[in-house]
């Protein structure tokens, strides 16, 4: 009997640790499989993990007071159980990939369970009336958060071969592509729909590859030099992200831009960064690794860019005001779209339709018409090609026009400008205007002031605002409520589900249009 009740304890003692391992190792993968991150994160999380250090303790204290094989069964099971059920039950927005990296590491993970329960096995064998037996194999379950970062930590010297090992093959390949022009985009916002909207505008000359989605993490471009570059192809439009100072310039040493655009440069992941003057040094990392013979456009209408572009010969600015090289005048925006006309350098005009909404997305298309401009495309040759542009996915993109609701899809914006300029586009619309939102995240010690912030201008355009996350929001609703906003049409949601119920609820004889500001991944 005792052999049979050991059995099926190990059995729901494995699972709980499958659960909760597959749980830890998306945390982790969602956290750049970087140690100061998780563990940052994890300190932050802590809450989650008092439950697991609590039993360990009670089952020593357990012990301690003379507690038999039964009673600490009983417990593990009982919490095993609690474990599996919660992971089940939360549906992840980005599910877990289960690349070879992530197979290595369940590979090392499973070798120190397997010490740890099957050691705890042998030693204990045929007793299995020792509580210590149990004792082991629970810890094999509370200690996994704990185990997965060793694990990750133990690959680290496997994984950084292998990386090199690729980046090393994919460097080889630009180099065998002598006639690839390639472009470094990189910002702190703005960068993802720059590069779409210039592969766009080349593509319509010239055979264009561009990393895809938000591929701009060495591996990214890696992956994509690797898995799409074709000797055909004429421009490599290349995204780069950076969360640390030193980070551009690496994508730099691995892509060798010839080109690049540097779209913003604002608050953003200032809690790796550091300081605002740690995001300006990375940004412009890009700046000083063009080649004498190469161009760095500029957004000139950004301050902290507008400080440092003099110090570059080969700078080209673009934006809306007087003094950038490239201008943007006579804006139309409306809720069907925006009208422009570009002033270039030489004094030639052109003037553009697009179905995009709002004067940054002006700014981005005029960053990508300069470009093209810049190496021999005409004006007027871009005019239709910036017609077919369509929304980034996730990047104020408009769906659902049909009925009597309405939602612009920001989901992947994450900064203040972003939010500032979403806020402006829903006001352009006749309707009922509602906001659906996180906040923002990975601001620093800013965050609580550029959330309340927010707050005060969310409630200047907004009918309704639906927060998601009441600690999350706390400056936001602070915000909210100093400036003297109806606090019935603020409304406090424990997830998106429960926010867009509620939206669909509001009673009202306009239009509804929702704007879905920010989408917090898992690991938030």
């Amino acid at each position: 009997m005792e052999i049979v009740l050991f059995l099926i304890y190990t059995i729901v003692a494995v699972a709980a640790i499958i659960f909760t391992s597959l749980k830890e190792i998306h945390m982790l993968q969602l956290n750049g499989y970087k140690f100061v991150e998780h563990t940052r994160w994890m300190r932050k999380n802590i809450k989650q993990y008092i439950y697991q250090i609590l039993l360990i303790i009670v089952q020593f204290v357990l012990l301690a007071t003379g507690a038999t094989a039964p009673m600490l069964i009983a417990l593990t099971l009982v919490n095993a159980c609690i474990i599996i059920r919660s992971v089940q039950r939360k549906k992840a927005k980005k599910p877990l990939v289960f690349t070879a990296r992530v197979k290595r590491l369940m590979v090392t993970f499973w070798i120190i369970e397997v010490i740890i329960i099957g050691g705890s096995s042998f030693i204990w064998r045929g007793e299995f009336s020792s509580p210590w037996l149990y004792i082991l194999i629970g810890s094999g379950i509370y200690l996994t958060p704990a185990l997965i970062v060793l694990s990750n930590v133990i690959n680290k010297p496997i994984e950084s071969s292998i990386q090199k090992w690729y980046i090393n093959d994919a460097k080889r390949m630009l180099r065998e592509s002598p006639n690839l022009h390639v472009i470094g985009i990189t910002g702190s916002y703005g960068k993802t729909s720059m590069k779409f909207y210039l592969s766009e505008l080349l593509n319509s000359q010239y055979n264009t590859l561009k990393t895809p989605e938000s591929y701009n993490t060495p591996m990214g471009v890696v992956k994509t030099v690797r898995m799409q570059l074709k000797p055909t192809h004429e421009y490599f439009v290349c995204e780069m992200g950076a969360r640390r100072v030193g980070e551009i310039a690496e994508l730099c040493g691995i892509a060798n831009p010839h080109d690049g655009i540097i779209t913003s440069v604002g608050p953003q992941h200032l809690e790796t960064f550091k300081s605002i003057e740690n995001v300006v040094k990375t940004k412009f990392e890009l700046a000083d690794y063009i080649p004498a013979d190469g161009k760095i456009y500029l957004n000139g209408d950004n301050e902290l860019i507008r400080k440092k572009y003099s110090e570059y010969k080969n700078a080209v600015t673009y934006g809306l005001n007087e003094g950038n090289d490239y201008r943007a005048a006579d804006i139309s925006v409306s809720d069907r779209g925006t009208e422009f006309t570009v002033i270039a350098p030489d004094g030639s005009t052109c003037k553009y339709a697009t179905k995009l909404l709002g004067e940054h997305n002006v700014q981005n298309l005029l960053g990508a018409i300069a470009y093209c401009h810049g190496i021999g495309i005409p004006l007027q040759k871009l005019v239709l090609p910036v017609k077919k542009i369509a929304a980034v996915p996730h990047r104020l993109q408009l769906l659902d026009t049909s009925g009597d609701l309405c939602y612009i899809d920001d989901a992947y914006n994450s900064n203040p400008n972003g939010c500032r300029a979403a806020l402006n586009v829903l006001g352009l619309f006749d309707a009922c205007k509602i906001l659906v939102t996180p906040g923002m995240v990975e601001l620093g010690a800013k965050q609580e002031e550029l959330n309340y912030e927010f707050g005060t201008e969310a409630a200047k355009v907004c009918d309704f605002i639906v927060l998601v996350g009441k600690s999350q929001t706390e400056p936001i609703y602070k915000g909210i409520m100093d400036s003297g906003y109806p606090v019935e049409n603020v409304f406090v949601a424990s997830g998106l589900d429960e926010a867009i119920d509620k939206v669909k609820n509001y009673k009202t004889d306009k239009k509804k249009i929702v704007l879905l500001e920010n989408d917090l991944p898992d690991n938030y």
